[in-house]
């Protein structure tokens, strides 16, 4: 398979294709893990309108973009790309569950289920910022 691929992956346009294909199926997986660990149904709720689901979500979905951004840029093979945006995905898990930890006094995703819009902001706003500290620290 990899001598089918490789050659492909050689010209620009199959390169490019490659990379977004990759970060789709990537971003589908990373969500669905997201979705795993999180105490409501992200899609339910903001089918709903829950407009705090909505920005802990996109929150999510920029910081694992962004993630894959940075490694894109800094690595020429798409297995290496892959390979450090799952890193970088591991830790944007990790910053969620401490910051579910580093707050007692009320539960993150009980909060967002109730659309507390301003834990949802919070929560996008850490997503995004972790993902540009993370994404700066992928060689």
């Amino acid at each position: 398979m990899k001598d089918y691929i490789d050659p492909m992956l050689a010209h620009p346009v199959g390169m490019m294709i490659g990379f977004f294909s990759v970060a789709v199926l990537q971003l589908i997986v990373f969500l669905w893990c997201f979705e795993m660990v999180a105490k409501y149904k992200c899609w339910d709720e903001i089918r709903r309108g829950n407009v705090a689901v909505a920005m802990a979500t996109g929150g999510k979905i920029f910081g694992i973009c962004n993630i894959m951004r940075f490694s894109i840029e800094a690595h020429s093979t798409v297995y290496e790309s892959l390979g450090w945006s799952v890193i970088g995905f591991v830790l944007l898990l990790a910053a969620y569950f401490i910051f579910e930890f580093l707050t007692p006094v009320f539960k993150i995703d009980e909060e967002i289920a109730a659309d507390n819009k301003a834990v949802g902001l919070i929560s996008m706003i850490i997503s995004i910022s972790l993902s540009y500290v993370i994404g700066a620290t992928i060689l």
